[in-house]
Formats: C-alpha cells, structure tokens, sequence
C-alpha cells in the first residue's frame, strides 16, 4: 500500500471567484487535497486565474491542476495547444502540485510530453519533483476487462500517479474495479474508480485498499463525475476518517436504493458503539441473476470483507432462492414467509472465499414485534391470546402475520383482495373477513400492514375512525409521515398507538446485533430516522 488515501474535492466554480471560495470550503470541510477543475471556467483571464493561484498556495493540503477534455468527461472543446499552454502557465506558477493529463494526450503529442513533461519534472533525478504528473483515463460508456493492463501500460511512462475511471453498469464492474485498484495500488500510487451509482463502493472504500486519492464533491450539485458524493457525506455519513484495512463492509442491496435510510442508521451505530465497520447502498438489478453475480462477486473476495447485507425490494425472494441453490442456513420463520431481509456472511479458510457461511434471515417480523411488546408494555409470552386485526396481505402483512401467530396471538386479516386473505389465513392459521368488515372488529390490538396513509397520500386511512372506538392499540407500519392520519385519529380516541419508525428501527437493530453481537443503540438509531424524516418532509 503507498501512503495514505486523500480526500480531494474538485471545484467546479464557473469563475475563478467562485474556485477561491471553493478552495476556503474544501479546507473547512477536511478535504486532503483540492482539485481545480480549469475546465469548468467559462472565461479564461491571467490576472483572475493569478488570484486564484494566489489562493491556492494557501491551501493547507495538495492542489491538482486539471483541464479536462470533452472526449474524456471535460468541458473543453477548443484548440489543444492553447490548453497545454495553459496547463503550462499553471504549473511553472508553483502554486499546483499535481497535473492531470489524459494518458491518450501524452501519448500522442509530443508538445504535451515536453511541456508537461517539464513542468513535472518527469525526467529529473529526485524524489521530490516540484510538481507531479497524474495520467488518466476515462471510460463513460463501461468498464473494459483489461484493467490491469491499462493501469499497467499507463505506469510505464513517467507518471507519478497513474489514473482510471470507467462507467460501472453493473455493481459487478465496480468489484472488478476494486481488483484492479488491489494490484496496481500494491506498487504504485493508484488511482482507480467507478462512476455512476453503481461505482460507490470504489469511491467509499478507496482508503481500505490503499488508492492514492478518492474524489468528493464540495457539495450535491457540484460533482466533476456521475457517482460522486458529498465531501459532508463522505466523512459524516460513511465516517470516511475511521475506514481502514480491517474494516468490515456492510449494505443494503435494493433497486431503488439511493434514497435508503439504512446508512444513516446503521452507520450512526457503528459510530456510537466502536464498531469497525461501515455501511453503504448497493444497487443491484432486480433479476435473480443480478443479485447472485454480486453475491458470488463478494462471497469470492474474501479481502472485501463484506459480512452482512440488509436486503430490500425487489431482492427478498431472491436471497431466499440463492440459498436454496449455494446451500446455507435460512431461519425457519424466514422460509415459512417466503422472504428475507439480512444477509449474513461468514469467512471460511479458503483464500477465494469458497467456504464461507452464507445464512439468511428475517427481521421484519421480528422488529414488529419489538416494537409491538415495547408499545403494550408487555413480554413474548404474554402476547398469547391476544387479539390482532391485521389489515393488508401483502409482504408486510405476511410477515407481521407470521410473526403472530408464532407468539400464538388471535389474527384476523383484512384485505381487499379476499382470496389472498385467505390464502395467508389458511397457511398460518389465522381467520380472514372481508376488508368491509374491518370497522366492526373487536381486537385488542390493530395493526396496518398497507401503505395506505404513506407520504404524499397523508390525508388516506386504511380504518374510518368508528372502527377505533373500541380503544385498541393501533400500530402502523407507515413510517413516514412519523404520525399518520390513523395514528393521530387513534390518539384522538384515546388509543395507545406505536409508529413505523418503531418497527424500522427495531428490524435494524436486530440486523446490528446479529452481525455485531453487540447491543444496538435503540435510541440513537430513532433520532436519526426521525431527524432524517422530519427534515426531508421541510
């Protein structure tokens, strides 16, 4: 490994005003190093970009110069030779410490290897040249297979820090990226990441395989490339200054996924108890053959250290099908469902992973019924003969269902497809009523397992209000809103009510604790969601 990763964030200023300011966030957010995207200008004056250079002497940390190319993601499209000269006027300023240049540009034109070759002092004997030379590459329609290649065929010219960057299409491209950056990185001051969303993980986990920097924009909006993050996010949200060799990889497989909560959460509680490990969305393709290619692709690297997955739509099923097919441990409730949610992944002896403990289990059910027990107040064993009106049938519902009835509560399914209230009342011994009905029932407890009520549709109930006079406790599995127009018209009614942020935060802390065996922080896992909710809802 050569040196330690930095944190660099590009500024994409149209005016070198607007760079300089830059440069003033970068060095108060904790950046590394700054790059100055000079492409990014709309108009080209000495005495402004003199002021900028100005300014970026005093950047505590090291400054890349960069005046990237349309043909390979840049914003310059004008005549080569007054860029170079440009690139050039930079650098003889002292005030850079790095130049970018596309590895094609060097290796066609001898005007760019004398000037800049010059300026970076590729050729001298020493250590210590006053400036540096970055050759990269770029790929915005895939990633190549020959990767190694690419970064080794770079490396044999005079370039102090070689450079690649390629679209992921898959998250199985992304894999292959963190190969390439392993072996290159192990010799030589690497650079190598994946754009788009699929590309996160290369750009989160730079620092634990050793890349020379990874990029962060100065903020959402600003990004120099698809896929970048926050410089915020990166060292609030992914702690990016406690990621190292040994740290364990955990995610949330979905698609959709960019907008899920659970990093927040899980990350927040890594923090709070000590935990080395870091947690991050992976998007994967709906197919089942998607979903085990990514598996499989981190299963076989065993250096990854992924140990857990949080898995969510549409890949519930698929979990419980790719352990049918690999062999491994599926809780018994989890199978009875038809779904899992938690991905466990534990590392055998065998150097490509091929003996590692793959296990699968479902703690959607399980935080229901945490937080059900926290709302009544109650144990497991006192939720025998309780009463439980559930209304919905589909995989929520399935699961609270079964979740029930093994505490061997009374359930009654309400839904407005009958047959498949039936269908889940036969399976798990419970009784079905026509969704009509639901206002006339008479249980000790309510439960809403529809979407009904969900963010926009707030002004929606799944239960007129007469069907809350009997004073149950109304649970909702609705989280955001936090309080739903059942659970407010409930509360009016003098109901005990529990929230959706209770039951997803308690499946989360069950997920904490089995791939931790530590006890969850509860508490602060709730702040966060309820902080992350009421802040997209303003």
């Amino acid at each position: 490994m050569v040196g330690m990763t930095r944190l660099c964030v590009p500024l994409t200023g149209s005016t070198c005003e607007q760079m300089a300011a830059g440069l003033t966030a970068a060095a108060a957010g904790g950046a590394d190093t700054v790059e100055l995207r000079l492409d990014f200008l709309q108009e080209w004056s000495e005495p402004a970009v003199r002021r900028l250079l100005e300014a970026a002497e005093a950047f505590p940390g090291d400054v890349i110069a960069t005046y990237r190319i349309a043909a390979e993601g840049g914003h310059y499209d004008e005549g080569e030779a007054q860029r170079i000269s440009r690139l050039e006027f930079v650098g003889l300023s002292g005030a850079v410490d790095y130049i970018d240049v596309e590895y094609e540009a060097w290796r066609v034109s001898a005007n760019v290897r004398q000037k800049i070759g010059l300026v970076c002092d590729v050729n001298a004997d020493t250590d210590r040249p006053r400036r540096r030379l970055i050759l990269s590459k770029h790929d915005f329609t895939g990633t190549p297979i020959d990767l190694d290649s690419m970064l080794t065929t770079i490396a044999r010219e005079p370039a102090h820090v070689a450079k690649i960057a390629c679209k992921a299409n898959t998250i199985v491209d992304a894999l292959r990226m963190l190969d390439a950056l392993r072996t290159s990185a192990a010799v030589r001051p690497t650079i190598a990441l994946s754009m788009g969303e699929a590309g996160l993980l290369t750009r989160v986990l730079a620092g634990k395989f050793g890349a020379f920097l990874t990029f962060a924009s100065l903020e959402a909006g600003q990004e120099s490339a698809p896929g970048q993050v926050s410089l915020a996010e990166m060292k609030q949200l992914y702690r990016w200054d406690a990621i190292g060799p040994a740290t364990q990889v955990y995610g949330v497989i979905g698609c959709p996924v960019a907008h899920s909560m659970s990093p927040a959460i899980l990350n927040a509680a890594f923090g709070e108890t000590g935990f080395d490990g870091v947690y991050l969305p992976f998007r994967v393709e709906p197919e089942y053959a998607a979903f085990a290619a990514f598996v499989d692709g981190c299963v076989v690297r065993p250096w990854l250290h992924l140990r857990g997955c949080s898995v969510t739509i549409p890949h519930k099923q698929n979990l419980l099908a790719y352990l049918e097919k690999r062999g491994g441990c599926v809780e018994p409730l989890a199978r009875r469902i038809g779904a899992a949610n938690t991905l466990c992944i534990e590392p055998g002896q065998q150097e490509d992973g091929t003996d590692a403990v793959v296990s699968a289990y479902n703690t959607d059910y399980r935080g229901a019924m945490d937080a059900l027990l926290a709302g009544m107040g109650c144990r497991a064993e006192d939720l025998s003969g309780v009463s439980v009106a559930v209304l919905g049938a589909g995989g929520a519902g399935r699961a609270i269902v079964a979740g029930l009835r093994d505490c061997g509560c009374a359930v009654t399914i309400y839904n407005r497809t009958r047959d498949k209230a039936d269908a889940l009342a036969v399976e798990f011994g419970a009784e079905a009523r026509p969704f009509e009905e639901r206002v006339r029932h008479n249980a000790d407890v309510v439960v809403n397992c529809t979407s009904t009520g969900m963010w926009p549709n707030v002004d929606d109930t799944p239960m007129p209000a007469e069907g809350l006079a009997s004073r149950p406790l109304v649970f909702d599995t609705v989280y955001n809103p936090i309080e739903t127009r059942l659970l407010r018209e409930a509360r009016e009614h003098g109901c005990r009510t529990v929230d959706g942020v209770e039951m997803f935060v308690r499946q989360a802390a069950a997920q904490f604790e089995r791939w931790t065996s530590r006890p969850a922080p509860v508490a602060l896992m709730r702040d966060v969601v309820t902080a992350k909710l009421r802040s997209a809802q303003h």
